[in-house]
């Protein structure tokens, strides 16, 4: 591979990395699917780990940091959840 296809490729690879998607799409792989299951596991692990963190603290401002980034997580799990439900308007698919 030459010095300017390879240029051509680094820059076509920049632009796919800062498009961002707004919704997911309609149809999700399996890869996919087994990425955004690990995501809910992150999410759900370091929640739980954040609540027993913070249950234990004694610090009250360390307490509230911990308990924040807790609920941080908690968002994230449940806006994936939200991305999974099925439109009204879609029927869901797989490939």
């Amino acid at each position: 591979m030459n010095q300017q296809s390879m240029n051509q490729a680094g820059q076509a690879q920049a632009q796919q990395q800062s498009q961002v998607m707004n919704e997911p799409p309609a149809i999700m792989t399996t890869k996919d699917l087994l990425y955004v299951n690990d995501m809910l596991a992150w999410n759900l692990n370091a929640m739980k780990k954040a609540h027993d963190f913070a249950s234990r603290c004694q610090d009250t401002e360390i307490k509230q940091a911990i308990e924040s980034a807790g609920q941080m997580h908690e968002r994230h799990y449940e806006q994936l959840l939200t991305c999974l439900q099925p439109s009204q308007s879609q029927p869901t698919q797989m490939q």
